[in-house]
């Protein structure tokens, strides 16, 4: 092992869900390893501390977007962002990471030196500084989109004269009591945002380019709520959330399987809610249901804002913006007295750091996913992508587990390189696959900066997380691909090992 040990053994990129479960599986199944969390903001919370426009809440159920260690105790399933965020929180206060967490520190860049078996990895704090940190191993969960540049769709405001707000940059305390509201999308955020400000509001409509397909369910999940009065917490929560990934399964193979069906029971609930004769036009995609991911609407939000007249829904398209609303290409105004662009956001890979080995950068859009939480050829890096079809944290929570399984290898072994080798001669057999074969905006623009994925496991990532789960705790670490090493002029190169293990 080397003389000079690293600050720490790991080093987590983000206290959001990702970095904050990965700190948590950390404390319970790789306790002997150091690790820090560096944090650009100053709480935790990722995601749910970004954002803060009205209405903020999941759109999946929080017995699945919650960890599979730590059950999910309130009444309602589909949670708002305080709800989640006091979950989070709670979890940091009472396993004791908080004290782990560096707040204020964006991460600029990430070398690593094969030669030390370590990243070198450069932060800066608002005001400027920046403080180096040596790690071992490097787990990034800095979320997939861009924290400072949200998708900008290129309208021109310069004759509106309201307000223009993103909902990725909400203003503090902003009271919208009594104006004319146009929120341009029909993503989760616009279906989100509609009936929370449709209470205050004097109207607001939700104006979209394409319909998306949507379901409603209750935002509380009585079964969940029923077994938690007659069984142990723990065991409830367990039950539920298996209950609910089967679900979710389902629903997504049925969808991809048999699409019609699902569009006629997506449409007869929504008539169910809106009256038998209700027009189906504007909740009729273009497109099958799961080619883009899902809206959900908890007990029926949207809909009672619209047959309360308070909400409703335009299907068309911008000609320009004017002093008094949006002019569609129909001719038809909508007028506004403020305009809330909810057209979606831009990816980003790996935080949008400079990740490099020993001075080379690396480009993620050449290298594969390997079991889709670590890439060919990169040593001691892993990082959480979550689900299209299902919730972010099952991906989280099952990659943490297997990187405490490669870091306890290690130990074990007395390496200190972890890396999953793709030879010249086995890539030239893979076949690449789509990695998102969905038609949402955000992942088309995205594709060119994504990483590679292969139709064979383990060089892709897998949109089934039953298969993967089994995979990522059940499988050998040691498969003969994830090779490890001992750093120093007398080890083997990773590809050496592997023909010599051949």
């Amino acid at each position: 092992m080397l003389a000079t040990p690293p600050d720490f053994d790991v080093l987590i990129v983000g206290a959001g869900i990702s970095g904050i479960g990965m700190a948590a599986h950390m404390e319970m199944k790789a306790p002997h390893h150091s690790y820090t969390i560096v944090e650009r903001r100053e709480q935790i919370g990722g995601t749910w501390d970004l954002f803060r426009y009205p209405g903020i809440r999941s759109d999946s159920d929080m017995h699945t977007l919650g960890f599979d260690f730590e059950p999910w105790k309130h009444e309602k399933s589909i949670a708002d962002g305080p709800a989640i965020l006091d979950y989070l929180n709670r979890i940091a206060d009472e396993r004791g990471i908080r004290e782990h967490i560096r707040f204020g520190q964006k991460v600029i860049s990430a070398d690593f030196r094969p030669d030390e078996a370590r990243w070198h990895v450069t932060t800066e704090t608002d005001d400027g500084q920046r403080h180096l940190v040596t790690a071992n191993f490097l787990y990034l969960g800095s979320g997939y989109y861009d924290y400072d540049d949200p998708y900008d769709a290129g309208f021109d405001f310069s004759e509106f004269e309201g307000d223009v707000i993103h909902p990725q940059f909400w203003p503090e305390n902003y009271d919208y009591t009594g104006k004319k509201v146009v929120v341009v999308g029909s993503g989760a955020t616009a279906v989100t945002i509609v009936p929370s400000m449709a209470d205050k509001a004097a109207h607001v409509t939700m104006l979209q380019r394409t319909p998306t397909w949507m379901f409603s369910r209750p935002a509380k999940d009585k079964i969940a709520n029923f077994l938690r009065k007659i069984l142990p917490e723990k065991v409830a929560y367990a039950i539920t959330r298996f209950k609910n990934i089967k679900m979710q399964d389902f629903s997504f193979k049925m969808a991809r399987n048999k699409p019609e069906k699902v569009k006629e029971g997506l449409h007869k609930r929504i008539r169910k809610s809106m009256g038998e004769n209700f027009d189906l036009t504007d909740f009729t995609p273009p497109y099958n249901p799961w080619e883009q991911r899902l809206c959900l609407v908890p007990d029926d939000d949207l809909f009672e804002s619209m047959k309360s007249g308070k909400a409703s829904v335009v299907t068309g398209h911008i000609d320009k913006f004017e002093a008094k609303g949006v002019r569609l290409k129909s001719g038809e105004l909508l007028e506004a007295d403020i305009i809330i662009t909810a057209t979606g956001l831009s990816l980003a890979i790996a935080g949008k750091i400079d990740v490099s080995v020993a001075g080379e950068p690396v480009q993620f859009n050449e290298r594969y996913y390997y079991k889709g939480c670590m890439f060919s050829n990169l040593p001691n890096l892993a990082v959480v992508f979550g689900y299209l079809n299902a919730s972010w944290t099952l991906r989280a929570d099952i990659n943490s587990n297997f990187i405490c399984r490669v870091l306890n290898h290690m130990r074990e072994t007395g390496t200190d390189l972890a890396t999953p080798v793709l030879t010249d001669a086995e890539r030239a057999k893979i076949v690449d696959d789509d990695l998102f074969d969905f038609s949402s905006g955000y992942i088309q623009r995205g594709k060119s900066i994504m990483p590679k994925s292969a139709t064979t496991y383990p060089w892709r990532l897998n949109q089934d997380y039953i298969f993967d789960k089994k995979q990522l705790r059940e499988g050998d670490v040691d498969d003969g691909l994830l090779t490890f090493t001992r750093a120093g002029a007398n080890a083997m190169a990773p590809d050496e090992q592997l023909e010599a293990a051949e």
